[in-house]
């Protein structure tokens, strides 16, 4: 018998999930400060999701980055909203900055 392609089905619940209750955080969701059991995480619609039961029990997605299911990052904490960038970002903004000026003609 030839082995199926996949290991597992990718619509059945991750068994390696432990039973959480995460927290819709961006604030411009309608879900805003709702806490929900997680079902799943996965890459779907291109981007890191959360599969919650949503209202009327039924299975909706997120982007992960819109709840509490991974701890804050340490610079934003400890800025304490004082700063919008994080020195990865600037550095990597400075490096493409660099690149494009590299680009431009060279004056005479």
């Amino acid at each position: 018998m030839k082995p199926l392609p996949w290991t597992e089905s990718s619509i059945a619940p991750s068994g390696a999930l432990e039973q959480q209750r995460i927290r819709v955080t961006h604030p411009f969701h309608p879900l805003a400060g709702q806490e929900f059991d997680l079902i799943s995480r996965k890459r779907n619609w291109g981007e890191d999701r959360v599969f919650i039961v949503g209202q009327g029990g039924l299975t909706t997605s997120i982007p992960a980055t819109w709840t509490d299911v991974d701890p804050p990052d340490p610079y934003v904490v400890v800025s304490a909203g004082r700063t919008a960038f994080r020195i990865q970002d600037l550095l990597a903004l400075a490096g493409l900055l660099d690149s494009l000026q590299s680009r431009l003609p060279k004056e005479v």
